[in-house]
């Protein structure tokens, strides 16, 4: 961030940065839907994949399996937001698109496509990564995330995560990325389902049996759960923010 900024002070050219609002250069649509899905298949990658590196390495111990595929997985999102949100907007997250659809700052021709390669660039980040631990490529998780905590948990995450993309999107988009990773680093361990608070995230997992994995039985209330913190922030947040300019 601060060397596109330099280099934009240098150059007196106004460079974009990233964030997770819309696409910053006139991509079109085929380009914005293989940066989306190339980087939710990214960044299950790394989802799964520190969480198998992390429970092979920890030796029994969950806490520091936890801790490596938190780091991972917050790191990661910095990274993959800061690369593919000039292209996309890097939501990799229905319920990301389908907020900024419902706040008509993205169509909804395009939003359903958005989410179709979400779901599907998802699932293959969750294949590479077996692939790449020599796991087998098909699995069926049997990690079962049941209970209303669990529910009330995905909930409160995913309200935080689309809290926190609204608030900085108004007032510090520059700094968006940092935020959504740092965010998710902290949900990883306040929450007591471990903050997956992205529908596509949550398929995906269900078809990993590894340390990051979950029952599809326990996916769709998840899902509506997330949903529902979603909403419930755009809701509270688009009054909040009524009225308020960018600076």
């Amino acid at each position: 961030m601060a060397i596109l900024g330099h280099l934009s002070r240098l150059s007196g050219v106004d460079v974009p940065l990233a964030n997770l609002d819309r696409p910053l250069w006139p991509f079109d649509l085929s380009r914005r839907l293989v940066a989306e899905g190339l980087g939710t298949a990214l960044l299950l990658a790394v989802v799964i994949g520190s969480g198998i590196m992390g429970d092979r390495l920890a030796g029994g111990n969950i806490a520091i399996a936890l801790l490596g595929n938190t780091i991972a997985t917050g790191a990661g999102l910095i990274v993959l937001i800061t690369v593919f949100g000039p292209f996309s907007g890097a939501h990799f997250n229905p319920v990301v698109t389908v907020i900024f659809a419902m706040r008509r700052e993205l169509p909804w021709s395009n939003a359903c496509p958005y989410i179709a390669v979400q779901l599907i660039g998802a699932i293959l980040g969750v294949w590479l990564a077996h692939a790449m631990f020599a796991e087998p490529i098909l699995q069926v998780s049997t990690k079962l995330r049941d209970g209303w905590s669990q529910g009330l948990a995905e909930g409160v995450a995913t309200f935080g995560l689309i809290a926190t993309i609204l608030a900085c999107l108004r007032f510090r988009a520059r700094a968006t990325p940092v935020m959504v990773g740092l965010y998710i680093t902290a949900a990883y361990w306040f929450t007591a389902s471990t903050s997956f608070a992205n529908p596509a995230v949550t398929v995906a997992r269900s078809l990993s049996n590894t340390f990051a994995g979950i029952a599809p039985t326990s996916a769709p209330f998840f899902i509506i759960c997330q949903f529902a913190g979603a909403a419930f922030a755009a809701t509270l947040f688009g009054w909040l923010l009524k009225g308020c300019s960018n600076p």
